[in-house]
């Protein structure tokens, strides 16, 4: 696998031998965040524009083994079912002239977390704590505000939408979001009877009551 994964990143950067690209793979050091840094500036110089929106959302990698950081049986999205697998959490840049990821973050479950010889076995540093994965998508977009890449809001499905801290943190920074929520999270509508907090369900659904309807995320 990596001598094939070798041949087509060099293939790609044009060329002869994968030597080189293996040798830079396999052999260095690498500063994971270093690196994502440097994607981010180039994300910046070439794909980004005024009106890019960040996006996030989870995937799992299936795994066969127990020895990766944060492999553990829990739901993953990719299948649909719980699976012995890594999660991640990822930041991605969209707009009309591309996108292109941002940031990454691997997601414990708070046994793992907990666990301090389960965390020896998958080597997870010592400092890691659990965070959900809203928490995690906080940190990241916290990150992309601190560099200064220019964006005009942010989306995420229910996982992210539901989280009622992530809400209110990104109405604290003045972040324009557009996410989904399950059919059962109440949110706050103005109705015919004053400010109500009511399903989201029985908001789309609309009727008499919600003839003054306007709904926040708080």
């Amino acid at each position: 696998m990596e001598r094939k994964n070798g041949w087509q990143l060099a293939e790609r950067a044009g060329d002869a031998t994968p030597e080189g690209v293996q040798r830079r793979l396999y052999n260095y050091l690498w500063d994971a965040d270093l690196v994502r840094d440097d994607l981010r500036d180039y994300v910046v110089e070439h794909l980004s524009d005024a009106v890019g929106i960040l996006v996030v959302d989870e995937t799992g990698f299936i795994k066969k083994g127990d020895k990766s950081a944060g492999v553990q049986r829990q739901y993953s999205g990719t299948v649909g079912q719980i699976e012995n697998c890594q999660v991640g959490v990822f930041l991605a840049h969209a707009g009309a002239r591309g996108r292109a990821l941002l940031d990454r973050e691997l997601h414990l479950t708070q046994l793992l977390a907990d666990d301090r010889e389960l965390r020896r076995k998958a080597c997870v540093p010592e400092d890691t704590v659990f965070r959900t994965e809203p928490q995690l998508a906080q940190q990241m977009v916290d990150r992309v505000l601190e560099s200064g890449v220019p964006f005009t809001g942010f989306t995420g499905d229910e996982v992210y939408g539901s989280d009622r801290n992530l809400r209110l943190w990104l109405e604290r920074k003045d972040i324009p979001h557009v996410m989904a929520v399950k059919s059962n999270e109440n949110l706050w509508a103005l109705t015919d009877k004053g400010p109500l907090q009511v399903r989201a369900d029985r908001q789309a659904s609309g009727g008499a009551e919600f003839a003054s309807l306007a709904t926040t995320t708080l």
